[in-house]
């Protein structure tokens, strides 16, 4: 779904080396350190691997984890911290301040699920573990809660768009799309508002993204409750609430472009070339142009001067986030391994650490070009 969403700049890190010697003392404890090394570097790779699969990310993501906590939880389940809680500083870059090839159904349910399991990540981190950090958290940083639950709602959002498409693609109930388009609006709506009250210098690209989606999917949720009027013979309000539709749609028009020139970290996502948003534009102009021929025709009902009240709630297709929790501890901790750090002793090879003023290097991103503009279809 590239170009379709807005991502933030990948996370970069520093180099780490995990060379204790000298302070790993047995053949188990530089073992540990090594795996943690390489762990960590290919589970880096995979970031920008366009050939990475969820199952290879999980994988690799487990791995690492499993040995990290070591360094971090006391192996006796006591509250205590391990005692090698400070060996290792680690040094991040902050997000913000520092046309879809078609897909098949699994590739579809691997997006769905994906973005249902980054929200439960990021809701266990908040939860969790943020609270725990030895630095406390800076505001405006990548882990201030303000922009942890942005992350959380906009992965909700975007798991509910792989459900619209497919709901429309299947032509369910338009009661049942008008429904998950408004609450996948009210989604992005509560994004935005949470970023509000940062400096607009680094979420206003962001908050533009977030401001489009939110009247894409108000166009389409009025769009669909005028068919839903219409099926119930009331043509009237059906025409106002197309009418609706059109301007929340033209505002969304406007809003990409605006995205589109408004500078700031990360991908931009180009929305109005996509099939699956100029399909909306064509379906709003025919089903109101239907409305208005069967009301002078049939039904001759006056249109109110108002929009309808939307008042829908989806009963099914709902997304809510993957509980995470971290994997079980490496088995390769054991007391004897932990025993055998020595931090009375300091590390004899220090050049690999980053040096206090050196700048870590962000992440290039594969640029993955769609290949077909099939409008989102999921076959």
């Amino acid at each position: 779904m590239t170009h379709w969403f807005h991502r933030n700049p990948l996370k970069a890190t520093a180099p780490v080396s995990f060379n204790f010697y000298g302070v790993a003392t047995t053949p188990a404890a530089a073992k540990v350190c090594n795996d943690m090394r390489l762990s960590r570097t290919r589970l880096l790779e995979l970031f920008t691997d366009s050939s990475c699969n969820p199952e290879m990310m999980k994988n690799a993501t487990d791995l690492y984890f499993s040995l990290l906590q070591g360094f971090i939880l006391s192996l006796d389940d006591s509250s205590q911290e391990c005692k090698l809680r400070y060996i290792q500083n680690f040094k991040w870059t902050d997000t913000l301040q520092g046309q879809v090839p078609s897909i098949t159904e699994d590739e579809a349910k691997d997006v769905h699920r994906s973005l249902k399991i980054a929200a439960g990540i990021f809701k266990h981190l908040k939860e969790s573990h943020i609270p725990k950090l030895i630095t406390p958290v800076e505001k405006g940083r990548d882990l201030e809660a303000r922009l942890i639950d942005s992350y959380i709602i906009q992965c909700q959002a975007e798991a509910q768009e792989v459900t619209i498409a497919r709901a429309i693609e299947l032509k369910h109930n338009p009661g049942l799309i008008a429904a998950l388009a408004y609450e996948t609006a009210n989604f992005y709506q509560k994004a935005d508002q949470t970023l509000s009250s940062l400096d607009p210098t680094y979420a206003g690209k962001w908050r533009k993204y977030l401001n489009l989606k939110t009247c894409f999917y108000m166009a389409y949720a009025y769009c669909y409750h005028g068919q839903t009027l219409l099926a119930s013979d009331k043509c009237g309000e059906a025409i106002r609430s197309l009418q609706e539709s059109e301007k929340f749609f033209a505002k969304a028009e406007a809003l990409c472009k605006e995205y589109g020139e408004t500078k700031g970290p990360g991908t931009t996502a180009k929305p109005s070339g996509h099939l699956f948003f100029r399909k909306l534009g064509s379906l709003i102009k025919n089903t109101l142009e239907k409305c208005q021929r069967e009301n002078g025709f049939i039904y001759f009902q006056k249109v109110p001067a108002e929009a309808p009240q939307l008042e829908l709630k989806a009963n099914y297709g709902l997304v809510e986030p993957v509980p995470f929790e971290f994997p079980a501890l490496n088995a390769h901790w054991t007391p004897e391994t932990l025993a055998a750090f020595d931090l009375t002793k300091r590390p004899k090879d220090d050049t690999a650490k980053p040096k206090p003023d050196e700048e870590v290097k962000p992440l290039k991103e594969p640029d993955i070009k769609p290949q077909k503009d099939s409008g989102c279809q999921i076959s």
